[in-house]
């Protein structure tokens, strides 16, 4: 029988700040830790691991500064450790009095629940590390702190002897601990191992159980859904999946599911519209680029590319979509590539606030050419922007804002051997030809250097605009220094984002095709907002 003498909703724990930080790459500053708690607060988090304040001058820090900075509305900080190093000086423990000194509400330890980690790891028998959990977490309790215990090891403890692991639960469990933490700590655990050794623990013990699962096998999310129908109502994990090794459980993917599949109920209303929006904020905090194919909040989460597919959901959506996708903040998207069929055009049209329905031989048009500039090289799946470029061009709605007339790029070396590029550009604008030259750290830093310098005399709204990403891709690498590359152009006015495309045997003529796309589209983009705003007047 599962133990029902609390609450039954879904408590959720996020441990970005703490597991997460441990995920190879992952570096967060005082402020960022803050920021992100500040964000997750907001969400509904319920509890946030804020770090070890025994392992790290940074997290004691976070926690001090947290005591002043951080408004939390509805949320509980926690602060992270081990149990105490020796069954002989509990009281005066370094680890158990810098999680005192963290003032936090909530205190989660862990302890060994493996036999193979307590005899070969501490050295200690199953009395004395039963002694040992029980005690530290008796001296936390009496210091008025509540007590999440980490079952480090559960699932491969409970494997290799159930005894010994009941036995190290049970005596958390008296030690006063609010929560049992069942750990999957090394990722291996299969879903059906998990609800049998769940199944067992929520029917003996009368306490919150919880799930902390690492994505090792692949199978965190899978595993923790398991672990909630065989009675764990305490959930841990990080926002966007980062972790130790192959990362922890995704609460990106583990919430709708809960929400929207199982009916589930949190402890505190989650605003689930905003979770792929703060998916990204960390990944953005983090200086990660996030993960398009995650599922929910990832950007292809919802993309079609198949012409058949785009058929289909533009009909119904449901055809092809699991859930809605404003309901987790994301969005339908549909991919304009060499798969595509008249569906798709229509679709990226419409999108524009363009009917091309009736104009049935400029859709051909279009499909043909896509088809054909995709086998070229170009990928338009990516670059939306130089798609939009080409459409309104098909229309005769788009002529370029200017066209260079020379550009030369110079290359010269110091005596240290250290490059200095030189872009020259002459172009045409508003019948005016215009001269110009800037340097920089390599030919492609030059030419956007020189042309922005240039178009900005004509066209002041270019000056917020920044390249934020640069990629490169050699297509048929086979050719070698001859091969054609494929560049694709990430720019940003600060409050927009778009991508361009370039392709061709020269890296600089490439790079040269998508650079102008991008300065053409905002320039398109400016002009239509003017005239929505003439309009609105």
């Amino acid at each position: 029988m599962i133990n029902n003498n609390f609450d039954q909703s879904i408590e959720l724990f996020d441990t970005t700040l703490r597991d997460g930080t441990q995920g190879e790459g992952i570096n967060l500053s005082v402020d960022d830790k803050l920021q992100i708690a500040s964000r997750l607060d907001e969400f509904g988090i319920n509890i946030i691991e804020g770090g070890w304040p025994g392992s790290n001058p940074r997290d004691m820090e976070f926690f001090k500064r947290s005591k002043s900075e951080l408004k939390l509305n509805q949320a509980s900080l926690c602060a992270f450790g081990s149990t105490a190093r020796s069954l002989y000086a509990i009281d005066s423990d370094k680890n158990l009095n810098e999680l005192l000194k963290s003032e936090t509400e909530f205190v989660s330890i862990f302890g060994k629940c493996w036999s193979l980690h307590s005899q070969q790891g501490l050295g200690l028998s199953p009395n004395e590390n039963a002694e040992l959990i029980y005690r530290s977490i008796e001296f936390l309790v009496k210091m008025g702190r509540k007590v999440i215990f980490d079952a480090e090891h559960f699932f491969d403890g409970f494997n290799q002897s159930t005894e010994f692991t009941v036995k190290m639960i049970n005596s958390a469990v008296e030690g006063g601990a609010k929560v049992i933490v069942l750990c999957d700590t090394n990722g291996g655990t299969l879903p059906d191992d998990i609800e049998k050794a769940t199944q067992f623990i929520t029917n003996k013990f009368n306490v919150r159980i919880g799930i902390h699962a690492h994505n090792d096998g692949g199978l965190a999310v899978a595993n923790t859904l398991t672990s909630v129908k065989a009675g764990v109502t305490h959930i841990q994990g990080t926002i966007n999946g980062v972790g130790e090794r192959c990362g922890n459980v995704s609460l990106s993917s583990v919430i709708p599911n809960l929400i929207l599949k199982m009916k589930r109920k949190t402890k505190q209303p989650l605003i689930l519209k905003n979770l792929t929006s703060i998916n990204n904020y960390i990944y953005e905090i983090m200086n990660i680029h996030p993960d398009d194919k995650a599922p929910f909040v990832g950007k292809s989460a919802f993309a079609h590319k198949g012409g058949i597919h785009v058929s289909a959901v533009i009909k119904n959506p449901e055809m092809y979509e699991h859930i809605i996708p404003s309901l987790i903040g994301n969005n339908q998207r549909v991919l304009v590539s060499d798969l595509s069929g008249k569906s798709n055009i229509n679709y990226k049209a419409k999108e524009l606030n363009i009917s091309l329905e009736k104009n049935t031989t400029l859709t051909r048009k279009l499909v043909q050419k896509i088809k054909l500039l995709e086998f070229e090289g170009f990928q338009f799946e990516s670059a939306e922007a130089s798609f939009e470029i080409m459409l309104k061009e098909a229309l005769g709605e788009f002529t370029p804002y200017f066209e260079v007339l020379d550009s030369r790029i110079t290359i010269n070396y110091n005596p240290k051997g250290l490059p200095r590029v030189d872009a020259m550009l002459k172009i045409y604008v508003n019948g005016e030809i215009d001269h110009t030259i800037a340097d920089g750290n390599g030919p492609v830093n030059a030419l956007n250097s020189a042309l922005k310098k240039s178009l900005q005399r004509f066209f002041p709204e270019l000056e917020n605009v920044k390249l934020t990403d640069y990629k490169v891709r050699v297509l048929n690498g086979m050719q070698g220094t001859e091969s054609k590359v494929r560049v694709l152009i990430e720019s940003s006015d600060g409050e927009n984002s778009w991508t361009t495309v370039g392709v061709s045997v020269n890296i600089i003529e490439a790079s040269w095709q998508a650079l102008r796309d991008s300065f053409n589209y905002k320039l398109l983009r400016s002009k239509i907002e003017r005239k929505k705003y003439v309009k609105s007047l």
